[in-house]
């Protein structure tokens, strides 16, 4: 089928039919991609971190503390658990805008996601201030939770010795045994060449931009405009 039915010149039809083919290429390796993913044997065995969450009702800022564990995340069997580990806490006394930005989108889209998987953002920052800046973004939809004084951010590589930050996604299963196991982490660094942009693909935002002819440039987004 056409991409348009505008007249084009032949030059132009050359390139673009040149470019889909790249497209479905790159399509097809991202599905390649995607089930050797799926293929990965299940990592190791998690410790059952206990974690802070506040209340469901954001607004409900004084509401007491709960403790939850890691494997309390997980609403029913045969569910994997994604975590998205925000940029926020320790030496990093400000919310990450970049992390704010996928939030944001994210905040949209999980109850679509909680069809099929269980979903949790955690952050080194205390719940309070977790919870002021999830009320300042509209975040109704997150369940967000605190690591509180446990190792879970620093042993998932989402935190260095020193408490500095960095954005990660995670996945964890349930085995036969019922224990939380490890199964992927990506960060935005991937190599030297590839750097911020590790998690791309779970934001629609750059995505958008890459359709453009000016592209993404140097364009970071922020937490005001």
């Amino acid at each position: 089928m056409r991409q348009t039915n505008l007249t084009e010149s032949a030059e132009y039809v050359s390139a673009r039919e040149e470019l889909q083919q790249a497209e479905i290429e790159l399509m097809r390796h991202r599905e390649r991609v995607a089930e050797q993913r799926r293929r990965l044997p299940l990592g190791p065995v998690m410790d059952d971190y206990v974690l802070e969450e506040g209340p469901a009702d954001l607004d409900a800022g004084d509401a007491p503390v709960r403790s939850v564990r890691l494997g309390e995340l997980f609403t029913g069997p045969g569910r994997d658990l994604v975590v998205y580990q925000l940029m926020y806490g320790k030496t990093h006394t400000e919310p990450c805008p970049m992390c704010t930005m996928w939030l944001d989108g994210l905040n949209g889209v999980v109850r679509h996601l909680t069809q099929n998987i269980d979903f949790a953002v955690v952050a080194a920052a205390d719940l309070p201030a977790l919870r002021a800046h999830a009320r300042g973004r509209g975040w109704t939809n997150l369940r967000l939770l605190s690591a509180g004084d446990s190792t879970f951010k620093y042993d998932t590589g989402s935190e260095d010795a020193e408490g500095d930050q960095d954005s990660t996604v995670s996945v964890f299963s349930r085995d036969d045994t019922g224990s939380v196991r490890h199964v992927y982490s990506v960060h935005p660094r991937m190599s030297e060449d590839i750097d911020q942009r590790g998690t791309d693909l779970y934001s629609p935002v750059w995505h958008f931009l890459d359709l453009t002819r000016k592209g993404r440039g140097d364009w970071a987004a922020s937490l005001s405009y």
